[in-house]
């Protein structure tokens, strides 16, 4: 690989936010695009490497819908939440930015690769250390305050006890950003971290719409006008599913489309945040 670009701290295009902490490195590598802009509205979303299907679920829904906002997200690259983060901001065509715990030409974990060169493509890989510099087990803390240094809050998906995703956390209120958890089942040691983070002041989050009035936006306004924007077969499928819930199968002879032009309208009518898929049914949001 080439070698990554630098951005020095007396610089411009520095992150401003990360810049106002008393840990801010000299400068930082990337890869990627690099504008200005997609510093301005950033939510950093860690949790644990070891995610449930609930935790897979809830951040895909609330990244998803967060990203189609104009929002950045920022994670950590490892596999996990880390990784759905990411791929839930690409999906909705949004910004996402990759803080690794290692260089920037370091592909870690390296069966990511393809995650690696889209991120590139489409968003920003950032790191503290030099070029090929190899992760160690000290370099994931450093790492995690640049996830939070560069975001206006955090989101906690889930995270045990120990977790390395309470240490971004404690970043957070370090550096008196917002914090945000998705609260968990009782029994499962994957939401004991996030569950006290809340018995502790972090506002619970069980929908996007805790996190994007946070942001001053309001994601029904913005369904309204994105509603506007609908093709002709999305607005058929839509209107057929706020009168009951129902399979593909079931909306095509409904209206009466190709079922290969309502599977693209349903797709797209899921990423843009109108429909959410439950056990093979389609509901409207």
């Amino acid at each position: 690989m080439e070698e990554g670009n630098i951005i020095k701290k007396e610089e411009d295009n520095y992150p401003e936010k990360l810049k106002k902490t008393e840990e801010a490195p000299p400068d930082i590598k990337y890869r990627g695009k690099l504008r200005k802009e997609i510093f301005s509205n950033t939510l950093a979303v860690v949790g644990s490497r070891r995610m449930t299907s609930y935790g897979k679920k809830a951040t895909e829904k609330i990244v998803r819908e967060i990203a189609s906002e104009g929002i950045t997200i920022v994670s950590g690259f490892m596999y996990g939440i880390d990784a759905t983060a990411h791929r839930a901001a690409l999906s909705a065509r949004g910004n996402t930015i990759a803080v690794m715990p290692c260089g920037v030409n370091v592909i870690h974990p390296s069966y990511q690769k393809d995650l690696y060169k889209e991120i590139e493509e489409n968003g920003l890989i950032l790191s503290e250390f030099e070029d090929n510099f190899p992760p160690d087990k000290w370099t994931y803390p450093k790492r995690n305050r640049i996830v939070v240094g560069i975001s206006d809050a955090t989101l906690v998906v889930e995270a045990a006890e120990g977790s390395g995703s309470l240490i971004s956390a404690d970043f957070a209120k370090k550096y008196n950003r917002k914090l945000f958890a998705v609260p968990g089942p009782i029994f499962n040691k994957n939401s004991q971290g996030t569950n006290r983070l809340i018995k502790e002041g972090a506002t619970p989050v069980t929908s996007s719409l805790d996190i994007l009035s946070f942001f001053g936006k309001d994601k029904k306004e913005s369904l309204k006008v994105k509603r506007e924007k609908l093709s002709k077969e999305e607005e058929l499928i839509l209107k057929a599913l706020e009168e009951e819930p129902a399979e593909p199968d079931e909306i095509t002879r409904r209206i009466k489309l190709p079922a290969s032009k309502v599977s693209t309208g349903l797709s797209m009518l899921e990423l843009k945040g109108f429909l959410e898929k439950k056990k093979g049914r389609y509901y409207p949001l």
